[in-house]
């Protein structure tokens, strides 16, 4: 009996935006390509996406032989376990293109396995020629596609490293609020706490830090009210207005708002696995973390040209200043759960023209002693 392995992807511009999927059917013994597909879908979600490359993926191999053994290969979590049968899938859309992929094949032929994206990059290059295409108004054309061959271009010769004067963002979190100690979940949809008075004086000691330091030329702070507390109390003591930038907003936690990691364990287990394992998933009625880096992203480079070569203080909220450092480290979107960020803590990152940046401090809570 053949053994065929299928690599599959999808992926949205936007999460829903412009979205593709593309999948290969490898010769397991010899790890020949043997087939590849690919599609632009118009607008859809990554999840979405997602799914549609796994059905493509079996249909391929079906194809090629529907009595092969296949064991299907995705850097999606999510998809995987709920192929899997690991984890239940409450999405009614989901439900339906699940149950479309679970027909093609016998159960009994189908094996998932979870896989590092880097581990998925032909799929994942084919998922993007896909919606390359489609952007052009074209259909996916395999015989254009270079999917297959990583080495075929040469990279182009690194560019010098840009030398000017970087924009600095000086990333403060913003004081303590009645939620802060209690560890609960605290973003855009919730309450919109106020500082407490722990969270005051942290304000007031990071403003004379900051003072002391100098340098700090503007202050841009979060719409939420703790964070534009914060940049008050330090641009007061630097004699500097305060510009409140949606972008730096924190994520939207929807049903979680509120709640302790603990109760959102007991009372939505599957969801926060979800969330802990994919970028994409996100709370009933909340952002991703995902969106979430594709709005700081946005926020950053229109900060970094409005304030080129300046330093900048900028007042946030934990995901949107991690998000800010782990960019900079070029670092994988895990490493959201591997840092440490306390509340009125400075972090720094120089950002250059060229797109280079470097990380300068983190969580520094030394003004607060």
């Amino acid at each position: 009996m053949r053994q065929f392995a299928v690599e599959a992807d999808g992926g949205s511009r936007g999460n829903p935006g412009p979205a593709g999927y593309g999948a290969v059917v490898v010769d397991a013994a010899t790890g020949e390509t043997l087939t590849e597909t690919a599609g632009f879908l118009g607008t859809a979600t990554n999840n979405t996406a997602e799914y549609r490359g796994l059905i493509a993926g079996l249909r391929a191999a079906r194809d090629l032989d529907p009595e092969a053994r296949v064991e299907v290969r995705m850097d999606s979590k999510l998809v995987v376990e709920q192929m899997a049968g690991r984890w239940r899938i409450k999405h009614p859309g989901l439900q339906e293109l699940a149950a479309e992929a679970a027909g093609i094949l016998a159960p009994d032929q189908v094996t998932y396995v979870w896989i590092p994206r880097a581990e998925n990059q032909h799929a994942d290059r084919l998922a993007n020629e896909a919606m390359d295409a489609g952007a052009r108004g074209e259909r996916w054309n395999p015989a254009a596609s270079t999917a297959d061959l990583p080495a075929a271009t040469p990279p182009p010769a690194a560019a010098p490293p840009d030398l000017s004067t970087p924009t600095t963002f000086v990333l403060l979190r913003h004081g303590e609020t009645a939620l802060t100690a209690g560890k609960r979940f605290s973003g855009s949809g919730g309450s919109d706490p106020a500082l407490s008075e722990a969270g005051r004086r942290q304000a007031a000691r990071t403003a004379e830090a900051l003072a002391a330091r100098g340098a700090v030329e503007a202050v841009v702070s979060s719409p939420l009210l703790r964070c534009r507390q914060t940049a008050e109390a330090v641009a007061g003591r630097l004699g500097l207005p305060v510009t409140v930038d949606e972008g730096l907003r924190e994520t939207a936690f929807g049903a979680w708002e509120g709640l302790t990691f603990g109760e959102v364990r007991e009372r939505w287990p599957e969801e926060l696995n979800a969330w802990l394992a994919s970028p994409d998933a996100a709370p009933a009625g909340g952002e991703s973390f995902g969106e979430v880096a594709a709005r700081v992203a946005e926020t950053r480079d229109r900060l970094r040209a409005a304030h080129a070569g300046r330093t900048v203080l900028l007042v946030s909220h934990v995901t949107p200043v991690k998000t800010l450092v782990r960019l900079a480290l070029g670092a994988p979107w895990q490493a959201l759960f591997r840092m440490e960020l306390a509340a009125a803590s400075l972090s720094e990152i120089a950002c250059y023209a060229d797109g280079n940046a470097s990380v300068r401090l983190l969580n520094d809570t030394g003004h607060l002693r």
